[in-house]
């Protein structure tokens, strides 16, 4: 009897929701699940989560006072609603969660650890041990150093907008829980750079360079965990079939558990490790040659960024209309 490809995935391989609505989470059931800026926008503007923003502005404001201005409460409430989100998955998965640190802060060390602190305290104070939380952070030089930082705290983290090698191995060298190289950002570069419409499955320049990690990693027997993000098509998915962990949208998900047939191993960490590679030695200034050069990531990391940023904003924005709107 056939068994459905999500069914089989997970034998090989830690199946992550990639989204900030609950419901979802509840319908799938994984392990782990993601959010960012825009995850957690879209979450908020849903009516069916309306309570928890409405909840989170109003504790926001009495923790401010009554006589301060909106946009302090909006930027306390801009936090808590993202561990609100977290503390509610949490709830439902028995893994971990991960939650993002602002990324406007991706090129500043010490903010992005202080920021990442506070979203860790606030989950303690909830009874959240830190051990089910992964701070996400971009894979900025400055934002993996404070990720070293805070792995020797016991902070672990999550590296996220993450698209070349270099950023790869700078991560394991910090000592860095988990990275999320970003699957199909790196097809959609591609496409637009080639002009092609599309690549075969076992081309895609983002699965090669998700496979080019994962193998470096079980080469040289690094620990941190290597999650697969951003995919466009079920079809990157299966070829990542084996890698630690895949964070997939619910549509995805569903699609998956929709097909049925035979689900191969594609990636193995046993025959990884017999690969024939020289290990690289980075540091800071070979780092930021590695990246200047590599057009596709630093192109991507920069246009990442502006994205997780403008969806704050955008949060930002609904959040002072919301406290308006409840404050009369």
């Amino acid at each position: 009897m056939s068994r459905n490809l999500l069914e089989q995935l997970r034998e090989m391989t830690v199946v992550v929701a990639d989204t900030g609505d609950i419901q979802a989470i509840e319908t799938f059931r994984p392990r782990d699940a993601t959010t960012n800026p825009s995850l957690i926008t879209a979450a908020a503007q849903m009516p069916r989560y309306q309570g928890i923003v409405d909840g989170t502005l109003k504790q926001a404001r009495a923790d401010s006072g009554a006589a301060a201005p909106a946009a302090k409460v909006v930027s306390l409430a801009v936090d808590r609603l993202a561990v609100s989100f977290g503390l509610k998955i949490l709830e439902i998965v028995p893994g971990r969660v991960s939650t993002e640190v602002d990324a406007r802060l991706s090129y500043d060390t010490q903010a992005t650890v202080a920021k990442a602190r506070e979203l860790i305290a606030r989950y303690e104070a909830q009874g959240v041990s830190r051990e089910r939380v992964l701070i996400k952070i971009a894979a900025t030089w400055e934002g993996i150093q404070a990720a070293g930082t805070l792995e020797k705290e016991g902070i672990h983290c999550n590296l996220t907008l993450l698209f070349g090698l270099h950023q790869a191995i700078a991560c394991a060298e910090a000592g860095v829980t988990l990275i999320s190289p970003f699957v199909g950002r790196i097809l959609d570069w591609y496409k637009k750079d080639t002009g092609r419409d599309a690549y075969p499955a076992d081309e895609d320049p983002g699965v090669l360079s998700v496979t080019q990690i994962f193998t470096y990693y079980k080469k040289f027997g690094y620990k941190t965990e290597v999650m697969g993000a951003s995919f466009r098509n079920v079809e990157e998915i299966i070829e990542l079939a084996g890698c630690d962990l895949l964070t997939i949208a619910p549509s995805l998900l569903a699609e998956l558990r929709g097909k049925e047939g035979a689900l191969p191993r594609k990636l193995d960490a046993a025959r990884a490790a017999t690969a024939a590679l020289d290990k690289m030695t980075l540091d800071e200034a070979t780092f930021a040659r590695l990246h200047a050069v590599n057009r596709m990531a630093s192109e991507k990391l920069a246009e990442g960024i502006a994205g997780f940023t403008k969806a704050l904003e955008t949060l930002e924005r609904l959040l002072a209309a919301r406290l308006k709107d409840l404050e009369g």
